[in-house]
């Protein structure tokens, strides 16, 4: 183990993660709760309702708004099956229009529409992302259970993407030796390990291809 167990909710060094996506992961769930280190209470459960912008032509930056913010992070590498993400960025609406422009659709990879000549607000943002043929504004509900298990941050959680329910359990962490140690002793080695982004998309038939694990 390390010297420093990670917290949950702390910002880091980017971590490595595995996720997967289905319907029943009752008995990975049960691990999680078994395997776990006592968190604070204020984590045992979490709820959010977020916004993610998916793109046609990106797989590389998972955008997210929650509480009128936007998260954008980058894609940086995948060691050993796991992939780690770096915070590329952060923002607070209403958006310059440069930061629209340099930043943000760039990071969807297509082009920037008629952008408004000053700030950009929450809801013009979401009419522009709406109106744009290769883009989608998904409605995310999150129901997330923290877990610690050995020293990797994980979660079991309940997610409605534009009211279609599945089910997510996760574990992260800057430590790969200590990632695979987690997945073996909770039961997730074989799921497929696909992120937010990709399993979006597939709900809402932007990827034909379907969920594993149902």
């Amino acid at each position: 183990m390390s010297g420093h167990a990670p917290q949950i909710g702390e910002i880091s060094a980017p971590r490595f993660e595995f996720r997967s996506f289905g319907q029943d992961f009752d008995r990975v769930h049960h691990r999680l709760s078994r395997f776990s280190m006592p968190v604070p209470e204020k984590l045992w459960e979490r709820h959010s309702e977020e916004i993610y912008i998916v793109s046609r032509s990106n797989d590389l930056n998972n955008t997210k708004i929650r509480d009128g913010k936007m998260d954008i992070k980058q894609w940086v590498q995948t060691v050993d099956g796991l992939e780690q993400w770096n915070p590329l960025m952060k923002g607070s609406f209403p958006l310059p229009r440069a930061v629209l422009r340099d930043e943000v659709f760039p990071a969807f990879a297509v082009t920037a529409p008629e952008l408004p000549a000053g700030a950009c607000d929450y809801v013009t943002f979401l009419h522009l992302v709406m109106a744009h043929p290769e883009l989608a504004a998904v409605r995310v509900r999150k129901q997330r259970f923290g877990y610690l298990v050995h020293d990797t941050i994980c979660e079991y959680a309940v997610v409605l993407i534009n009211g279609a329910r599945v089910v997510t359990v996760a574990t992260e962490a800057t430590d790969v030796a200590a990632l695979h140690r987690t997945i073996a002793d909770t039961g997730m080695t074989g799921l497929e390990n696909i992120n937010y982004l990709q399993a979006i998309k597939r709900v809402i038939g932007m990827d034909p291809t379907p969920l594993a694990n149902v």
